[in-house]
Order: C-alpha cells, then sequence, then structure tokens
C-alpha cells in the first residue's frame, strides 16, 4: 500500500505510530516535515520490521544455500562429470579422425609416391627394352644385310664361275658345231 501525503489530497499527516505500515511504504511530502521523534519512531518501526521479516527469510535463505550445495553435489557435479566425458570422448573421436585421416593422407602420399616410382622404373625398363630391342633389330638387320650381301657376292662369284665355263663350254661347243657345219657343207659338196 502506498500513502501518499501531500497538501493537497491530505491536510493532516496521520499519526505515524498508529498507522500499521506495509512492508515498503512510500510517503512524499511536500512542504510538511516530520518530527524527529516520529522519524525516529518511524525508523525503529521499520528496523523491528524488518528484522523481523530477516529472521522469517533465514529458513529459505538457509534451505536455497543448502538446495544449492545439495544440487551442486547431487545434480550439476555429476551432471559435468557425465558432460567432460562426453566432450572427452567426442574430442577424443575427434581427434583420433583427424589421426586416422592424418595417416591416411601419409598412406595416400607414400602410395602415390610409390606409383610414381614404380612408373618411372617401368618406363626406364620399356625404354631400356626398347632400346636393346631396337640393337638387336639392328645387329639382325645388319647381319641379315652381311649375310645377303655375301650370298650375293658369292652367287655373282658363282655366276660368273657358270658364265666361264658356259663360255668355255660355249667356245668348245662353238668349235665342235664348225666342225661338223663344215664336214656336213663338205659332204653335200663332195656329194
Amino acid at each position: 500500500m502506498t500513502w501518499l501525503a501531500s497538501a493537497d489530497l491530505a491536510p493532516e499527516l496521520p499519526d505515524l505510530a498508529q498507522v500499521d505500515w506495509p512492508l515498503s511504504p512510500v510517503l512524499i511530502y511536500s512542504s510538511k516535515r516530520l518530527p524527529p521523534s516520529l522519524l525516529e519512531n518511524f525508523m525503529e518501526e521499520t528496523l523491528h520490521e524488518l528484522g523481523g521479516i530477516l529472521l522469517r527469510a533465514l529458513p529459505t535463505f538457509f534451505l536455497v544455500v543448502f538446495l544449492t550445495f545439495y544440487l551442486k553435489a547431487v545434480f550439476f557435479r555429476p551432471l559435468e562429470k557425465v558432460l567432460r566425458k562426453r566432450y572427452e570422448a567426442t574430442e577424443g573421436a575427434r581427434e583420433l579422425a583427424a589421426q586416422s585421416l592424418e595417416r591416411a593422407a601419409a598412406k595416400t602420399a607414400e602410395y602415390e609416391a610409390a606409383l610414381r616410382s614404380a612408373r618411372a622404373e617401368i618406363y626406364q625398363a620399356q625404354e631400356q627394352l626398347h632400346g636393346e630391342l631396337q640393337e638387336r633389330q639392328s645387329a639382325e638387320v645388319a647381319a641379315a644385310r652381311r649375310s645377303v650381301e655375301a650370298a650375293v657376292a658369292e652367287a655373282k662369284q658363282q655366276l660368273a664361275k657358270d658364265v666361264e665355263v658356259t663360255k668355255a663350254g660355249l667356245e668348245h661347243q662353238t668349235g665342235l658345231l664348225a666342225d661338223q657345219i663344215m664336214e656336213s657343207i663338205l659332204r653335200r659338196s663332195a656329194a
């Protein structure tokens, strides 16, 4: 309940000692002042009332303090432990996943490096094999060429010998044929 005292609304102030004051009265005075004894009495009663209120509030205060510590011990600490364990478990899982990803990336890099190295070795072996094959083919072609050239030279020599033999045979047969033709002509003329 709020008391409003001013010159317009309340011409006389009530006796403060006889008024049953609520918990927090508000008094607004415009120009009148309270006498000091009445003010002291009012202050004592207010302090006495506040003391009573505080005395009645002590069990509630202690209950709130007790509930605070009880809830901290029974509810919040176990909850905090569970949340911390869950956080550690999720962080641990995240860290394990990150480490696993790092290991997988390292293995992938190693695999790719090994694959590049193997490819380079294969290409090098192919190049070497190709070079050896070309050398072997070149050697075989050169050997075949030499063999063919030798066969051609031998065939030329054989042909030259055959030509010589055939010429000698022809010269000999030419002489015989010439003799036979002469004899045959001479026989016809003698006959």
